[in-house]
């Protein structure tokens, strides 16, 4: 095998030390979270708690499962998640496929292609959005949450190059054997996009579970919050008219910033969870398939 030289050697340490620090960086956040949770409200309140918990105490959490509104906001967001992203899936592979022919196969596609790349570019605006929904009847209804965003143009675009990059033969071969464009499409072009649609699976997850904005504009009952809007609203704009009488009571026992960490973690639990089952068809080839000559 051949040696190293002393360059690239210094190059790999470097790069190693570089990756470990900006992973503290993502890390270290949330272990403080996780540990200030953990910790009784006096040691929290008072600055003691860096990385580690301190006094251990579960309050924080019995507090947070105790709590009807918390969970209902959970279940919204839930369900949000699973009825957005396989619909905005079949949405973006709908749209990216016909767009990653060629312009023999497809003679409008330049049009279709810059009008989506437009909407990257310009936007029309929050209050002509706001506006659409409204004219949809879609205000204070679930369908908000989802419709809205189904399909994403930056999506779009990755699932279109990626599609361009699969083997033209493979769709010819089976064109030449009688398949249509959905049997090409379900059967051969959707399996081999496994990691550019996990991908892009991942980013609706994370987008459908972290917003907060449309649930708090769209929403005009509290208990159809997603989570984010619930926790936006209690935590962050501290609004107590969401909290019962019993909570109001528990917060004697319990400190402020010990029960924002609680239920901060336990938001972020899901995507902790889901990421690992998505992360190995990051690694895998672009092109799974390969044209025999």
């Amino acid at each position: 095998m051949k040696k190293e030289s002393i360059g690239k050697k210094i190059f790999n340490i470097c790069n190693m030390v570089i990756l470990i620090l900006l992973a503290l960086l993502c890390l270290l956040p949330l272990l403080n979270i996780l540990a200030i949770s953990f910790s009784s409200s006096s040691a929290a309140g008072s600055g003691m708690v860096s990385f580690l918990p301190v006094d251990f105490s579960l309050k924080s959490y019995e507090f947070v499962l105790k709590k009807s509104e918390f969970w209902q906001a959970f279940w919204v967001a839930v369900k949000r998640v699973v009825v957005a992203v396989p619909f905005s899936l079949l949405l973006t592979i709908l749209m990216a496929y016909p767009l990653s022919k060629s312009d023999n196969k497809f003679r409008g596609r330049k049009v279709y292609t810059s009008i989506l790349v437009f909407t990257m570019l310009f936007s029309g605006g929050l209050i002509p959005w706001y506006m659409a929904i409204s004219d949809l009847k879609l205000i204070n209804s679930f369908w908000a949450l989802v419709l809205p965003n189904a399909v994403s143009a930056y999506n779009t675009v990755i699932l279109m190059n990626f599609f361009r990059q699969l083997p033209v033969e493979l769709e010819e071969a089976a064109s030449i054997d009688g398949a249509s464009h959905w049997r090409i499409l379900f059967q051969i072009v959707v399996p081999l996009s496994k990691p550019a649609i996990a991908t892009i699976a991942l980013f609706c997850i994370v987008t459908n579970w972290n917003s907060w904005f449309d649930g708090l504009l769209l929403m005009n009952s509290p208990s159809k919050y997603p989570l984010q809007s619930y926790l936006q609203t209690v935590i962050v704009n501290q609004d107590m008219s969401l909290m019962s009488a019993s909570d109001i009571l528990t917060m004697g026992e319990v400190s402020n910033r010990t029960q924002k960490a609680a239920q901060a973690f336990v938001a972020a639990l899901p995507i902790l969870c889901v990421y690992p089952f998505l992360q190995k068809y990051f690694t895998e080839g672009l092109v799974v398939g390969s044209v025999k000559g």
